[in-house]
């Protein structure tokens, strides 16, 4: 539910146009409603209503949008993949009358849809600013050339998107394997594994890394590099084990162990 106000938000839809999968309409409604009511009541804002609010004031004072356009001559919009409606409205305003407007993006790796991001802004830009031009960043400077084949054999499917090849000079490297699993659990069985043998045949800890979206994901691999005695660092986070609010829990846990030990 709070997914879908967001998303009413974002998108600015009206409620009567808006039809829910998960509830009747009515129903989310008069959910959607008694938030509002609460959220005013409360003098609160959401995340969504600092968008919303912004091109509110915009429209209704003329001179406070005047005011910030004229304070910022030029504008660049970094992941521009991932904007709502709402923020592009806005960036469309700050950007009048000169439209000195600089965006980087990439369609294929909008994925914040669930977030309101809206892939059609960037699909679009080039009919809604007819004097754009467009560079291409089509070399790749991390990457082996197999890896890129790979990567755009699978964007190639993508449905509605910019044509585009990624390329490198880094030579074709190592071929790809590709596993697939049932459970995360399987998953980071068969890494801590696939590491353990490496080891075992003469490599070194220090040449593996593994790459994972999100933090969260850090805890089943932590789990089994533990179990199976692999040294490990997490780099640019904390390990899930030192974090306070696990460390009070295990030293809960192990008060309550004892206790009843002694009992």
């Amino acid at each position: 539910i709070r997914d879908r106000i967001s998303t009413v938000k974002n998108n600015q839809i009206p409620l009567e146009h808006y039809y829910s999968a998960c509830m009747p309409q009515e129903k989310f409604r008069e959910i959607y409603e008694a938030y509002e009511k609460w959220r005013k009541e409360n003098k609160k804002l959401d995340f969504d209503d600092l968008m919303v609010q912004c091109k509110r004031l915009f429209l209704e004072r003329p001179e406070v949008l005047r005011a910030w356009q004229q304070k910022f001559q030029y504008i660049l919009i970094d992941e521009f993949q991932d904007i709502s409606p709402v923020q592009y409205e806005i960036v469309r305003m700050l950007a009048l009358p000169e439209n000195n407007l600089f965006i980087v993006g990439d369609d294929d790796q909008s994925i914040y849809k669930f977030r309101g991001a809206n892939i059609r802004n960037i699909l679009d830009f080039e009919k809604e600013f007819a004097d754009a031009k467009v560079i291409k960043l089509e070399q790749n400077y991390r990457s082996s050339g197999n890896i890129l084949n790979v990567a755009n054999s699978v964007i190639r499917n993508n449905k509605g998107r910019k044509e585009k090849t990624l390329w490198t000079d880094n030579g074709s490297g190592e071929k790809i394997c590709l596993r697939r699993f049932d459970t995360a659990y399987d998953e980071a069985q068969f890494i801590a594994q696939d590491i353990k043998e490496e080891v075992q045949q003469g490599a070194n800890y220090s040449n593996h890394a593994v790459l994972y979206r999100t933090n969260a994901q850090s805890r089943l691999l932590e789990e089994k590099f533990v179990a199976m005695n692999i040294p490990y660092k997490i780099v640019g986070g904390i390990n899930f084990y030192s974090r306070k609010e696990i460390k009070d829990i295990l030293a809960y846990l192990k008060t309550c162990l004892l206790y009843t030990s002694d009992a």
